[in-house]
């Protein structure tokens, strides 16, 4: 309905004025309701600025591309530009940014299942409490105004897990410059060792621990463009894992019978996000390129270059039916054998196949093609009024989807010891969904899918931005 509104609002003053003067200038542009967030991280999101000079026929596009940006950054529950007033013999014009700012602060006792996906908890390992993990997080979505983020976790249960992640975009005065630093340390007493029938195949040991993991990065961001990004990141890994694994069950696990791993990560990512709700786009497309070195020499222990490319295309077909395609490629350079531990394709990383979700595929090179048609059938808000206590959520949009979804995925291993059928092989997964999107960002899907087995089986999956 808003844009409907805008579109109205410009054609009315197109008509008005625009047979004289078909362009409008932005005189001013005030914002209201940002509260904790910096005026100039709203502006930074807007495709117009205070003294730009606009097409009369762009405008109504402009200003409905900038809501979607400003809710693509988190920071509010809703966003309305409107015209505060317009100087018809001028065409100056004042724009008025209305948000209400969602809640920043996250103090989340967590729940998370140890294995990839809920499927393969409650199917495979009987819904077993002790392959849980329970922790809190704190979470902090606006730190100091600026979109800044700072994550502070740590969980206890199957994997003991200690993590501190903080980002911010704003190192500069306009704001195309960021940073990300994240520390983590984990510890396991089980080892996902090999894979056999493309099943991850474990060993435990409840007396000690035998899986030590410490990682850390820092990631410099340059953001010249509204839509594009470029990442820089320099990281560091070291590993440690019991010779119970590298001696009696996996040599292959880093390599040589080795039961320690370092080495350091030198990582360029280049991204254009043309989406329109990057939660669950429906339009517009998304592309990304990526190269990546593991190992710079110091210290020998990894030997690997991989080039990562994909591409996501969301288009409407009818006014009630949507289509989306994601493709992901990956490709080694470096042609050598990789430790069974960093030697993953699909199934972990969101790099997922319809229908083999109790699965995983190992290789050095991998081709992905995600399709789907959806179909809405359900749209409202859930006004929960007063007796909700925090403002931002008084008000819960919700919507569902129909979802119909076909899948190819195929990976290439050339060290494969025949002991995997799904490697180097063409593979289909297809079904249906459905899609319940809460708020913005929180996405549930519950899909009925097919594999090229004739294996078939309900999934449940979700994912939100916080």
């Amino acid at each position: 309905m808003r844009p409907l509104i805008t579109s109205f609002f410009c054609i009315v003053f197109y008509l008005q004025v625009g047979a004289q003067i078909p362009y409008a200038i932005i005189d001013q542009i005030t914002v209201e309701g940002n509260s904790k967030t910096k005026t100039s991280v709203v502006l930074r999101e807007l495709l117009v600025q205070q003294g730009d000079t606009i097409q009369l026929a762009e405008l109504a596009d402009a200003l409905e591309k900038s809501e979607m940006l400003l809710m693509n950054t988190t920071l509010f529950s809703s966003v309305n530009i409107g015209y505060q007033n317009w100087a018809a013999e001028n065409n100056r014009i004042h724009l008025k940014v209305q948000v209400n700012e969602t809640w920043y602060i996250y103090p989340i006792p967590s729940f998370r299942l140890a294995d990839r996906n809920f499927n393969v908890w409650w199917v495979e390992h009987n819904a077993s409490l002790a392959r849980t993990n329970i922790g809190m997080d704190f979470t902090h979505l606006n730190t100091t105004g600026r979109g800044d983020r700072l994550k502070l976790s740590f969980q206890l249960g199957y994997t003991q897990n200690y993590r501190l992640r903080y980002n911010t975009r704003a190192l500069n005065k306009k704001q195309t410059l960021g940073l990300t630093a994240r520390v983590a340390y984990a510890q396991n007493r089980e080892v996902n060792y090999a894979t056999v029938e493309n099943r991850q195949v474990f060993f435990n040991n409840n007396e000690e621990i035998l899986y030590h993991r410490f990682q850390g990065d820092l990631s410099f961001n340059l953001r010249p463009k509204i839509w594009e990004n470029h990442e820089l990141r320099l990281g560091f890994r070291q590993n440690r894992v019991s010779e119970q694994i590298t001696k009696a069950l996996n040599p292959d696990f880093f390599l040589g019978g080795r039961n320690f791993q370092r080495y350091a990560i030198l990582e360029y990512v280049y991204s254009k996000d043309r989406r329109d709700v990057r939660a669950y786009p429906i339009r517009g497309f998304y592309t990304s390129f990526a190269v990546e070195k593991d190992g710079l020499g110091f210290f020998n222990d990894r030997n690997a270059l991989t080039t990562q490319f994909e591409y996501h295309f969301y288009q409407p077909l009818l006014p009630k039916v949507y289509f989306g395609a994601i493709s992901k490629f990956k490709y080694s350079l470096i042609r050598e054998q990789q430790p069974y531990n960093d030697n993953r394709a699909i199934g972990f990383s969101g790099n997922s196949l319809r229908g083999y979700e109790y699965y995983i595929i190992d290789g050095l090179d991998m081709v992905l093609l995600n399709t789907h048609f959806k179909i809405p059938i359900f749209s409202s808000k859930i006004q929960l009024g007063k007796m909700m206590p925090i403002k931002a959520f008084r008000r819960i949009p919700i919507r569902a989807n129909l979802s119909l979804n076909n899948d190819f995925g195929v990976v290439n291993n050339p060290f494969e010891k025949a002991v995997n059928p799904f490697n180097n092989r063409l593979l289909w997964g297809t079904g249906l969904g459905l899609d319940t999107i809460f708020f913005f960002d929180f996405v549930l899907r519950i899909e009925y899918s097919r594999n090229h087995l004739g294996e078939t089986g309900v999934f449940i999956h979700f994912n939100s931005s916080i």
